[in-house]
Formats: structure tokens, sequence, C-alpha cells
């Protein structure tokens, strides 16, 4: 099915006819959910669980010529999809730092790895 312009009308799509606003109509949707895999070995996951231990997080700022490349020392407070909170006890300063901006991290003891991030072979 076409309209004016030659451009296909899909079922799923709403057609707005004379500009009225769409109704509250709830739209059902003929997809399953994708499984996922168990194997959730992302950063933020295996930070979380090495809360508490002092890392060293190497950072680049490209965009920045005085400060193009960093290494941050501090405890692991919290980390989350985007981010890592470092405290430094000696200096009571904490921060905030943005992954995307992170190349590794260094420990300098064993890394808390769970058995659930390894994959079925």
């Amino acid at each position: 099915m076409n309209n004016y312009y030659g451009k296909p009308i899909f079922p799923s799509q709403n057609f707005n006819v004379n500009n009225t606003p769409p109704s509250n109509q709830n739209y059902t949707s003929n997809y399953e959910p994708m499984a996922l895999p168990s194997e959730q070995s992302y950063i933020e996951n295996i930070l979380r669980l090495n809360k508490g231990k002092q890392v060293r997080v190497h950072m680049t700022f490209p965009d920045s010529n005085e400060y193009r490349d960093r290494e941050f020392k501090g405890i692991i407070e919290q980390s989350g999809r985007d981010h890592i909170i470092l405290s430094e006890p000696n200096t009571g300063t904490w921060e905030l730092l943005l992954m995307i901006y992170v190349d590794f991290i260094s420990f300098d003891e064993p890394i808390n790895y769970s058995e659930e991030f390894v994959p079925n072979t």
C-alpha cells in the first residue's frame, strides 16, 4: 500500500489523517523478547566485584593537550555503566571518572572475577 508520494505505509505505522492527534490505543507486539546470555562480564560488574580495592585507572582525554593521558589512583567506591567513583584516603579526594575515557585499569592484587562470566565451552 502506498500513500500519495509513493512512500510505503506499513501496517504498524499510525497514519495521521487531517493532523488529528493520535488516539490512546494500546498496540501489542507479536515479537518475543530475546533471550540474553547469562554472561555479564562488563567492566562495571567486574569493578563492583572489586569494590574497596586500590586501583590505577589509566585514561586518555583526546581533546585536551594539558591532560591528554592521566592516571588516577584510588579505592573503588562505586561503578556504573558509564562511570567509576574512586576515593583517595590520603588526600580525602573523591573522583567521578567517565568510562568513555578509560584505557585500562591496573590492580596490585588479584582481581575478583565471577565464574558466571566464563562462557560455557
